[in-house]
């Protein structure tokens, strides 16, 4: 095989970069483990690139130099690409020519390549036009590759679109072909595990590459954790008192609350917390905590705020009050002021949305807060869950953000951790004053713990993995991604708008809001999420600018065929996105 020149090396290190975006920033590690560095921006290069993350960090993780980069021989269908997918700026392209002149010279070089295909006609898995899983695998046969975070490409996630499956795999993941047989006779008609598992493979990765319409940071590797998912890790209990089921991870569990806990500016031995399933649980157990504090409170949550909260109001059979939102999906403050004035008597219980699940809208906290101020409202007569579930995570990484902290008169967060974040299970944190969940404990003796969660056994290895994921990154490694997302999201703003859609973009958000497309096999394709007459996509660290450019050309082909979404009625949430407090302009919808 031939040597690679220095040249050829970094060539393969920037590959992911395209000629319509900045090239890609690497992340960069310290130590043996290739930990990433939380320096500042304006730190210097060698201590954002050390010479570690290029050679001894391989030794550290047991891969040889000569793997560095370039990856396994037999994997060079794999396109490889940056964890971060942030601008590289002036300081870090020296680093990086400095580090790779350091490196072991050795180093050998190959091409990588990955074709992109059409989606298929007519129905298929392959397409979404059958049921499917939305999430997807690892391929083992990638252990030991580089540092998971400096250089990867997801699973599919990355800069390219993986092919269609084959009819053949198609068939292996059929109803029939994944059935269960009870004789060996059924057994001997069935394709084999491995093969279906690895149809199933193919398809969550070509799921992956095409995935805008959901909040899920699909961009993480978490290959080092792989050996732990041999152990049933179970935290049953509360995280902070251990039970007598010693196979747990709750010291990983209780960095994660304090993590979250320093980062929303709770004092210490005030907060409790606990890593749940998903941010649905979290919200569950912030509005338990308030119904218990105020047992004949009122809750009053926007229209446009996820239905776990009014289902939470149905569980615990809560008097509940829908407002109605702005055209930009924020709460009617002045309805909400109207609204508490009316049942001025009872309590005030206020779910503040930190992004909208369809426009992404952060509610005002603080115009909230002057409204119980002006209403004469007293501290012990209101109480405030904050749900977060993508944006709580990103909103303190955005330069010149108000502030969303229990500084501040509120009660409960709760976030998912597999969405910024990113992580292979639902999972999320749910925050809280310790002197809430006071009301709820309960000793149990068959735990040796007290009942302080929603659900008894609770997954130790999401907590494993938040944990990871904090560590790698660093505050540095978020804010990256964070930059990333919201600068994205203005980019597919500009493309759309200049290519002719109605599209909106919220002040704090990634999310972008468009005229949904007439074409449901390009919805389905790309898994957009749909309501009404308007679609959105989420632009999560996996969504590269390449990828926009591809979709937007398809949304260009798709209307030229079947035409462009008309508002369904006058007040449609198409026709609410020509609201001019949405500010700037905007392409009118067909049909104005």
């Amino acid at each position: 095989m031939m040597r690679a020149s220095r040249s050829a090396v970094r060539a393969a290190f920037l590959r992911s970069s395209s000629p319509s975006s900045a090239a890609i920033a690497a992340r960069s590690s310290s130590g043996a483990r290739g930990v990433l560095s939380s320096a500042p921006p304006s730190a210097t290069a060698s201590a954002r690139i050390p010479i570690a993350s290029i050679g001894t960090v391989a030794g550290g993780i047991g891969i040889g130099q000569n793997r560095l980069l370039v990856g396994h021989q037999q994997h060079q269908q794999h396109q490889q690409r940056f964890k971060s997918t942030a601008p590289l700026d002036d300081d870090d392209e020296a680093a990086l020519d400095a580090t790779l002149a350091a490196a072991d010279p050795s180093l050998e070089s190959s091409e990588s390549s990955s074709s992109e295909s059409e989606t298929k006609e007519g129905e298929s898995i392959s397409s979404n036009t059958l049921s499917t899983v939305a999430d997807y695998t690892s391929d083992k046969t990638k252990s030991g590759t580089p540092s998971p975070w400096a250089v990867f490409d997801a699973w599919g996630a990355g800069a390219d679109i993986v092919d269609a499956l084959s009819d053949a795999e198609e068939h292996k993941l059929s109803r029939e072909s994944v059935a269960i047989p009870f004789t060996e006779e059924e057994r001997s008609v069935l394709p084999g595990e491995s093969d279906i598992l690895e149809a199933y493979d193919h398809l969550l990765k070509r799921k992956s590459s095409v995935h805008f319409g959901y909040p899920y940071n699909l961009m993480y590797n978490h290959e080092e954790l792989y050996e732990f998912m041999k152990y049933s890790i179970n935290n049953l209990g509360d995280p902070f008192i251990t039970s007598n089921y010693g196979v747990h991870s709750r010291q990983f569990e209780c960095s994660v609350i304090d993590f979250f806990a320093r980062l929303w500016k709770m004092e210490p031995d005030e907060y409790w917390g606990y890593v749940t399933t998903c941010g649905t649980e979290g919200n569950l157990h912030g509005i338990l905590l308030a119904r218990e504090c105020h047992p004949d409170g009122i809750l009053y949550t926007s229209k446009e705020s996820h239905y776990s909260v009014l289902k939470a109001a149905r569980y615990y059979r809560m008097e509940a009050k829908a407002i109605g939102t702005l055209a930009t999906g924020e709460i009617d403050y002045d309805s909400l002021a109207a609204e508490i004035e009316r049942n001025i008597d009872k309590p005030v219980i206020i779910n503040v949305n930190i992004g909208t699940t369809v426009k992404g809208a952060v509610d005002d906290l603080d115009r909230i807060l002057r409204i119980l101020s002006q209403l004469g409202v007293p501290r012990d007569r209101f109480h405030i869950h904050c749900d977060g579930a993508l944006f709580a995570m990103m909103m303190p990484f955005v330069d010149f953000a108000p502030e969303v902290s229990f500084r501040k008169p509120i009660d409960s967060i709760a976030v998912s951790g597999h969405k910024m974040l990113g992580c292979p299970m639902p999972c999320g944190i749910a925050l809280s004053r310790k002197e809430h969940v006071k009301k709820v404990e309960q000793r149990i003796d068959y735990l040796n713990s007290v009942d302080t969660t929603i659900m008894g056994s609770r997954n130790g290895q999401a907590a494993l993995y938040l944990w990871y994921s904090l560590r790698k990154k660093g505050i540095a490694g978020i804010k990256r991604d964070v930059t990333h997302c919201i600068d994205t999201a203005r980019y597919l703003r500009k493309v759309l708008h200049d290519a002719g859609f109605t599209c909106r973009l919220n002040d704090l958000s990634s999310t972008v809001v468009l005229e949904r497309p007439m074409d449901d096999k390009l919805v389905k394709r790309w898994q957009l999420a749909c309501e009404e007459d308007i679609a959105h996509v989420v632009v999560m660290p996996n969504v590269t600018r390449d990828k926009i450019d591809r979709f937007v050309e398809e949304l260009v082909e798709a209307r030229e065929e079947y035409g462009r979404m008309e508002p369904v009625r006058e007040d449609s949430p198409l026709s609410k996105l020509m609201c001019s407090s949405w500010g700037g302009e905007s392409v009118k919808p067909n049909g104005h």
